[in-house]
């Protein structure tokens, strides 16, 4: 059912499955199962025919799905587009009153998920809300009478470009999600770009590890994938030490991550045999110049980082490897790439209104005017931004003026290249000069016995931020302070307020159920927290935090009337 034009659904790019007998979608049950496009498109029409049923009468047409990644995720994302029905995807690391707001809020009267999330919604009040429970006997009898359905048959209105087909979460870090609304003209328009952008062929193997309830494995993943008619390998959930495994065992070659998944696979036990693969790309954000380089070198596989969000109000797609994808050989290592055309990206200084100066760059692409060239990302331009549901304050916050207000931190050199720098909220006020997060991370990365860094603010004792970093460390490796001092006091682009003020030595990092660092728990903690904090001294060399030591800052904070701002 191939045709072609460009579908302008993704309805449209789940039903031309029909027919294509190619292997569809890879995942592991009792051992390794392929399902042919023809059957996913098949059980896709099964269940949107269900939903057609069950959906009652004049209610918003939403469900939520709150699974891993197993079989039932992408089915279900197929039966909403062929229904005209829009999916909220459930966080499951949410729990009581907040997971239950997350699913009342969307409006959503179907919520289906499996018997290992039952335990979360125990004793939550869910009035209106239908569950099934997939992988049961009785989910099953609901579906056997619809196994003939067909795609198209069935639909609650008929699916075009503006029909809503994801609410998906955005991962805030204070105060409620806000649900992005996601069409299917958008999310269409998108996938069918990446596919384009990276080549994807039907001989390609995406493999989808990071959680679909994100828009990441969604977008980027998924969609690209059924844009190019490439096969899905699902992995329930990542797994760093399975990940080189899978690989092989499904023919991999596209993936997408997103935070410190790259971080934790090169945390993993080198192996003669790591370059023994078929994957030839990587995409997804945040993994820094630094591991991204570290992941060519050891895997043999370039890392494209690109940036954007649920949204849609701003993107910079990433710079491909050079001499590949449309590459141009002038991008500068680090550097994203520039705005599309058309597109009126500015940096801009959020106290002032006006924007930022090119940034300053010595020879080997440090930033040396970060306090003055780096400023938040602002799309003054057309945006493909659709708002929240039923959240108008959000959505008057993020267009205000006009302007598309990323709130994402970034820079931009003389020739026009974007550079990521952070999120507004990781901005840190030192002694008067704004400072970005994401830039000290990417020099304390260099240090050789980080395995992975966390940069973020925690009150001064008189007024503004101080600048705190949590350290994992490389396996047997141990801190050294004289030596950290050391590495600090020789890298030309730490600015003079940059260094941590206090470091805190942790065994892993703290994360989120979409592999970000779960900064506002380090931030909550501060250096109040369990694991041994190193604090640095006038003479600039570190010292281990004592007990003492900590009483003593205390009553420095309480003397000021700041200890409020602790948490103790």
């Amino acid at each position: 059912m191939r045709t072609t034009t460009a579908p302008e659904t993704v309805a449209e790019l789940v039903a031309r499955q029909w027919g294509d007998h190619r292997p569809g979608l890879k995942y592991e049950d009792t051992g390794h199962t392929v399902l042919s496009h023809h059957r996913t498109a098949q059980e896709a029409a099964a269940r949107a025919a269900l939903l057609v049923d069950l959906m009652p009468p004049g209610a918003e047409p939403h469900l939520g799905v709150l699974l891993d990644n197993t079989p039932e995720f992408p089915f279900w994302l197929g039966a909403a587009a062929l229904a005209g029905a829009a999916v909220a995807g459930i966080n499951p690391t949410r729990r009581g009153p907040e997971l239950a707001r997350d699913i009342l809020h969307t409006d959503c009267r179907i919520l289906v998920t499996e018997p290992a999330h039952l335990p979360l919604l125990r004793g939550l009040d869910l009035p209106g809300v239908r569950l099934l429970v997939t992988g049961t006997e009785e989910y099953e009898a609901l579906l056997a009478p619809y196994a003939a359905a067909k795609p198209g048959e069935a639909t609650l209105g008929t699916p075009g470009p503006s029909s809503r087909l994801l609410l998906y979460f955005t991962s805030g870090s204070t105060g409620a999600p806000k649900a992005a609304i996601c069409t299917q003209g958008r999310l269409a328009a998108a996938g069918s770009a990446l596919a384009r952008r990276f080549s994807v062929t039907p001989q390609d193997v995406h493999y989808v590890c990071m959680p679909l309830f994100h828009g990441n494995a969604v977008i980027a993943d998924w969609l690209p994938a059924l844009a190019g008619g490439a096969s899905v390998a699902l992995r329930r959930r990542f797994s760093a030490s399975a990940f080189l495994d899978d690989v092989r065992a499904y023919g991999v070659t596209y993936f997408t991550y997103v935070g410190r998944a790259v971080q934790y696979l090169l945390a993993t036990e080198p192996r003669p045999d790591d370059r023994e693969h078929t994957l030839r790309l990587g995409f997804g954000t945040e993994a820094g110049a630094v591991d991204a380089a570290r992941f060519a070198e050891r895997f043999g596989v370039p890392l494209v980082e690109g940036y954007g969000a649920t949204e849609g109000g701003a993107s910079v797609l990433g710079a491909p490897p050079s001499g590949s994808w449309g590459s141009t050989p002038d991008t500068p290592p680090g550097a994203l790439g520039r705005a599309g055309e058309g597109d009126d990206l500015a940096v801009i200084d959020p106290e002032t209104g006006a924007e930022c100066p090119a940034a300053v760059l010595d020879a080997e692409g440090r930033l040396l005017n970060g306090s003055a060239a780096i400023g938040e990302l602002v799309n003054r331009g057309r945006s493909l931004f659709e708002g929240y549901w039923r959240n108008p304050d959000a959505e008057a916050a993020r267009t205000r003026e006009g302007w598309y207000w990323t709130g994402d931190l970034f820079f931009r050199d003389a020739a026009g290249f974007l550079y990521f720098a952070g999120r507004t909220d990781d901005r840190l006020r030192v002694d008067s000069e704004n400072l970005a997060a994401a830039m000290i991370e990417n020099i304390l990365a260099r240090w050789a016995d980080a395995a992975a860094v966390a940069v973020y603010a925690v009150p001064d004792e008189v007024a503004g931020d101080q600048v705190m970093a949590a350290v994992a460390l490389r396996e047997g490796a141990g801190f050294d302070p004289d030596a950290f001092a050391a590495f600090l006091a020789a890298q030309p682009d730490l600015g003079t307020k940059m260094s941590p003020r206090y470091v805190r030595i942790v065994q892993a990092m703290p994360v989120t159920a979409t592999n970000k660092v779960h900064r506002v728990a380090l931030r909550r903690a501060g250096f109040l927290c369990p694991d041994p904090v190193w604090h640095r001294l006038p003479t600039g060399q570190y010292r281990l935090l004592s007990e003492p030591d900590r009483a003593a800052l205390l009553a420095a904070y309480e003397a000021q009337g700041r200890a409020d701002l602790l948490d103790r």
